[in-house]
């Protein structure tokens, strides 16, 4: 799994019928010092993610386990929301904070 910063969403209207429904997310990754990195992905998301929160996410075949999702051209999924990450006895991440407006 990856650490990841939601971004924003994807909207398409054109898609296999098996994409239909999914919430898109764009999101940028996060390396271990809490860091934005210069990569993003779209991933679908099916805990309901919003804007800017932090997110736990699963990649590959690990993106299609969840019931009902097998069969659907996805390479990425958001299966988590974070509510704090500590590294090395230091706080880097607290969703509490994060929506305090620090």
């Amino acid at each position: 799994m990856q650490i990841a910063k939601v971004c924003g969403t994807v909207v398409s209207t054109v898609k296999p019928r098996s994409m239909t429904g999914v919430k898109l997310l764009l999101l940028q990754f996060i390396d271990a010092r809490g860091e934005l990195l210069p990569k993003y992905e779209v991933a679908g998301d099916i805990v309901g993610a919003g804007i800017n929160e932090w997110v736990l996410v699963s990649r590959g075949g690990a993106a299609r386990i969840e019931d009902g999702f097998d069969n659907r051209p996805l390479d990425a999924m958001v299966v988590g929301i974070i509510d704090t990450i500590t590294v090395e006895n230091r706080l880097i991440y607290s969703k509490k904070d994060e929506f305090r407006g620090r």
